[in-house]
């Protein structure tokens, strides 16, 4: 009876545990794992998990198997920051590295091996993805009557023949304002529908794009020149030099 009241007190690891004749080998797990068992004497489960200290149930040799060959995970250093995830406004960096020893037999797991943390993208071409842009077809005649030119600015007079375009742009359409179907030609623009928008002419050396032709992949916005409200978003698929855009086309203005 006194071999009893012992076994059932805290000095479980004097070998009086219930099924704890077991084997931990090749059975050794890190923290809390009800799959790591073996059975033990009289068909009860004895474990081979670390957290098997706590509750008293090891099996006989853990400590021999386990413990002693227990090998931590072991990391190398972290790697540079990579660069920030949008070019424009906030994004975010990533770091990571990598476990050069894994852990065995119940070793220490491996910490984290990835980190972010913010950032703020500050790409030269950044100005360009805060621009407006102004578009006509490309049939509009240049003295139309634009709501944002300023009373008494006298308009540019243009030659006898267009020129050709500098370059134009491949926009898909994201967001279309309701008051765009005042218009026969803005009553075409659809969301999720791609755009040609030509550039003809309005590059120089100080500006070397047209206003509004924003960044490959990002979201920018652009109205109508001659429909009072009609605005939209879209994003910039691409720009090819020296091109012509294929009929309807619109025109940076």
């Amino acid at each position: 009876m006194r071999g009893l009241l012992l076994c059932g007190g805290w000095l479980l690891a004097a070998g009086c545990l219930v099924g704890a004749s077991g084997s931990c080998r090749h059975r050794c797990c890190p923290g809390r794992n009800n799959a790591c068992w073996v059975p033990g004497a009289r068909r009860a489960h004895c474990y081979c998990d670390s957290y098997c200290q706590r509750t008293g149930d090891c099996c006989q040799d853990y400590h021999s198997v386990c413990r002693r060959a227990a090998v931590g995970c072991a990391v190398g250093p972290w790697g540079p920051w990579s660069g920030c995830s949008s070019p424009c406004g906030v994004g975010s960096r990533a770091r990571s590295r990598q476990v050069t020893v894994p852990p065995r037999h119940g070793g220490e797991p491996c910490p984290d091996l990835k980190q972010r943390r913010g950032c703020l993208g500050e790409h030269p071409t950044c100005g360009a993805a805060k621009e407006v842009a102004k578009i006509l077809p490309d049939s509009f005649s240049r003295d139309f009557r634009d709501p944002w030119r300023r009373a008494g600015m006298l308009l540019l007079e243009e030659p006898s023949r267009s020129p050709r375009p500098s370059y134009c742009g491949y926009f898909r359409l994201t967001q279309v304002g309701p008051r765009c179907r005042g218009q026969a030609w803005s009553r075409r623009l659809h969301p999720d529908k791609q755009v040609c928008v030509e550039c003809r002419g309005g590059t120089s050396q100080r500006r070397p794009h047209c206003t509004g032709h924003g960044l490959q992949g990002a979201r920018t916005f652009w109205v109508a020149a001659s429909v009072a409200g009609c605005q939209g978003s879209w994003v910039q698929e691409g720009l090819q030099e020296g091109c012509v855009c294929s009929p309807p086309a619109l025109i940076f203005v």
